[in-house]
């Protein structure tokens, strides 16, 4: 299967870049950054840390869409957008990592869908999404008698808050107790708040440091607690996610799929 990965250079494209030359079967078709960038001509190998490989990184997508099977995307809203048009043009396989989308940015990829498959995800891991599974369940299992509150903490670079692994989580929750999580988010809590809400789904976002992310669901009953918690050690573990993905999207019908249809959960 070829593949392109888009942001090549980032944390986050140097790790799918790895990931594809490391998987047998997979051959990286392409390597895309933005215009201007300093990297564009090199050995997209060289840039991942592996060795030079013959696949310049370029700022030109539509050659190499047309000639690939499927792209992997950990960019920015606005690109990955622009993305969605293009695999939808080419009839691809597009895999999308990418978090803080706007409700617009979600219609324009459901649009795209018609045409492409896509498979987006808060979080690419598949423990990640065996939690929210796990979430799903407990939130379905326990009465409203037991808050439930999402905590994440992530690095100091990350710039979206909360996390999309987080929302991923809180949907499940919502989703287990039949509700839109929309109308039961409690996101800020400053200064003289009042007792809080029933039924409400609660986050708290902590950021610092090189971690790559930590996220527990805590259900708080009367007298008692569970908490569920998924930590990611390496951002390995997305990269891997999101290449089985795109394996098993390939052959799959256009349509806007998730990481629970990829794990059959």
């Amino acid at each position: 299967m070829r593949l392109i990965v888009v942001g090549a250079a980032g944390r986050m494209g140097r790790a799918l870049t790895q990931t594809v030359i490391d998987t047998e079967g997979l051959e990286l078709a392409g390597a895309i950054e933005k215009p201007g960038s300093d990297l564009i001509g090199q050995d997209a190998g060289l840039v991942a840390g592996r060795g030079e490989i013959g696949v310049a990184v370029s700022d030109d997508p539509l050659p190499l869409f047309a000639k690939a099977d499927g792209v992997l995307d950990f960019t920015s809203p606005a690109s990955t957008v622009v993305f969605a048009g293009l695999a939808a043009q080419a009839r691809i396989v597009h895999v999308i990592g990418t978090t803080g989308l706007s409700a617009e940015d979600s219609r324009k990829i459901e649009a795209a869908a018609r045409h492409a498959v896509i498979i987006r995800s808060g979080n690419m891991s598949l423990g990640v999404n065996l939690l929210a599974a796990l979430v799903r369940q407990a939130a379905r299992a326990l009465d409203a008698d037991w808050d439930i509150e999402v905590l994440e903490m992530h690095h100091r670079h990350k710039v979206d808050a909360p996390s999309g692994t987080a929302l991923l989580l809180g949907q499940a929750a919502a989703e287990g107790r039949g509700i839109a999580l929309a109308d039961h988010s409690d996101r800020v809590r400053d200064g003289h708040t009042g007792a809080r809400r029933e039924g409400d789904i609660g986050f708290a976002v902590l950021r610092g440091g090189t971690v790559v992310g930590e996220h527990t669901v805590a259900f708080a009953g009367p007298n008692e607690m569970i908490e569920l918690t998924h930590r990611a050690f390496d951002r390995g573990i997305f990269a891997r996610g999101a290449v089985k993905a795109a394996q098993w999207g390939k052959g799959q019908k256009p349509g806007l799929y998730s990481m629970a249809d990829v794990l059959g959960i």
